[in-house]
């Protein structure tokens, strides 16, 4: 029993050792790095206003930002390790054959992470462009560091992670598109009269925009028709309903001013 007093008399005093000679810099080291959080904050709030009078991404600004922060916390995270007496050497070099090891486990996540700073850098596509790659299209919505988000056109979401982004092919239609529409008239077709008529719909279109002007010009002499070329150009937003629109537009139009859409046809003979 008396052993047993005398090691928590013991454990007891050494408590009060250790906090006599420690506690005072442990509550220094903390008040030093919730100092330096708030300082992070306050030195990003002055910097995120300072990039908002440049012509940057949000990701970038985002970055350039959380970096700032981070660094601002690291100054005052090595000046409470001093306090506490910490050798910074032999941590820092244990860090660092920690990084390695993380680095080696984690080589997927550290390549969407580099992939994404040259996308954010590089400027491919920026936010509110729709592209198209990898076999998906879909409106710019975010860049991250790790991912990019489309919104499709069948209101869905396609997450790509941004790996599979660099060194791809990517098209970037920008902020418009060119619909592709083909309409085919009769051979003995006015085609003055048909393309007066087209431009006309298009024209009166408010989706369409006036510039660029659109295309339209005769592209194919088929077997039963002429093929005529609508090629309007629309925000990405007007892409889907203009093509509607416009078809719906041709057929009434054409059928007022006696244009014929023709049907192939083929011509098959007996012989006895």
């Amino acid at each position: 029993m008396n052993e047993h007093v005398e090691a928590l008399t013991q454990v007891k005093s050494t408590i009060i050792d250790l906090s006599i000679k420690f506690g005072p810099k442990v509550l220094v080291a903390v008040v030093i790095m919730v100092a330096g959080y708030y300082a992070g904050r306050w030195v990003g709030r002055i910097m995120h206003r300072g990039l908002l009078k440049i012509d940057l991404e949000p990701p970038v600004r985002e970055l350039l930002v959380r970096v700032v922060r981070i660094f601002v916390l690291g100054l005052f995270a090595i000046m409470a390790l001093q306090n506490l007496g910490v050798e910074l050497l032999p941590l820092i070099a244990g860090i660092g054959l920690a990084g390695a090891g993380v680095a080696l486990a984690m080589q997927g996540v550290l390549g969407n992470l580099v992939a994404g700073l040259t996308i954010i850098f590089t400027r491919p596509f920026r936010v509110g462009e729709y592209i198209s790659m990898l076999g998906v299209e879909g409106r710019v919505e975010a860049i991250s560091l790790f991912n990019s988000v489309l919104s499709h056109p069948d209101l869905s979401r396609v997450v790509i992670p941004n790996r599979k982004i660099v060194g791809e092919i990517l098209h970037n239609y920008g902020k418009i598109r060119q619909r592709d529409i083909v309409v085919g008239v009769a051979y003995d077709t006015d085609l003055n009269k048909a393309l007066a008529a087209i431009n006309e719909i298009l024209q009166a279109n408010p989706r369409v925009l006036k510039d660029p002007p659109p295309v339209i010009a005769v592209s194919v002499l088929a077997d039963s028709s002429i093929n005529i070329a609508v090629k309007p150009w629309l925000n990405v937003a007007d892409y889907g309903p203009a093509a509607g629109e416009i078809n719906k537009a041709i057929v009434e139009t054409f059928r007022a001013r006696a244009i014929t859409i023709p049907f192939p046809q083929r011509e098959v003979r007996l012989l006895a």
